[in-house]
């Protein structure tokens, strides 16, 4: 047994499979999860103290991109070597689903590099990804705290996206307020189940969800 599989092994049993994953390959992934991220909610939380630029006032944002990622059955993928970066014009063309300049760069730097696309294709499948989800209704216009049930949230998501089903989207929270709905995605951006991802959901029996300011 060669030294690179005992380190390989050693990793997976001391810290799990998604921290063994030095080899990652871009390109070579099962599926992606596009994670929708409520703004009010991480603004509150923290974004508001570090300034970032859909935190400030006046910019009432709701369900804002936080990033597609390139998942493994279990674990995923994370980190790959890159020498590319997303051009200017391209970090302004994305602005209306993540006007937060530093979190395009991180996402491409964690995540878009090992989808094995170019910064601009990347972001364009960020693009086609987001388009093809329709928010509910409910959640157009909130003006005060609400309180919810992750799983009406994600029987909402359900309802409003024929094709959806409950395997393949979960809801995150941070033990008090509704964070994300996380959406299961193929390759070629149709929905599909992804239990690991699901196991992972939010088990509060009621969130909150700060208003849009």
């Amino acid at each position: 047994m060669t030294r690179r599989l005992v380190r390989l092994l050693l990793a997976v049993l001391v810290l799990g499979p998604a921290a063994a994953m030095a080899g990652d390959t871009p390109g070579r992934f099962d599926f992606y999860v596009l994670s929708l991220t409520w703004s009010p909610s991480y603004c509150e939380a923290e974004g508001g103290e570090r300034d970032d630029a859909q935190c400030q006032t006046g910019r009432r944002y709701g369900f804002l991109v936080h990033g597609l990622w390139p998942q493994y059955e279990r674990g995923y993928l994370a980190d790959c070597p890159t020498r590319l970066a997303p051009g200017e014009a391209d970090i302004r063309a994305i602005a209306d689903l993540m006007p937060a300049r530093g979190l395009v760069r991180h996402e491409w730097r964690r995540h878009g590099a090992c989808s094995g696309l170019s910064p601009a294709d990347y972001l364009k499948a960020i693009r086609t990804a987001r388009q093809m989800i329709h928010l509910p209704a409910a959640f157009q216009r909130i003006d005060t705290y609400v309180m919810v049930s992750p799983a009406a949230v994600e029987a909402a998501f359900i309802a409003a996206n024929p094709g959806l089903r409950p395997g393949g989207v979960a809801i995150t929270c941070d033990g008090r307020r509704l964070r994300e709905v996380r959406i299961c995605l193929t390759r070629g951006l149709g929905f599909r189940a992804c239990e690991d991802v699901d196991k992972r959901a939010c088990r509060a029996d009621r969130v909150v969800l700060p208003p849009v300011r």
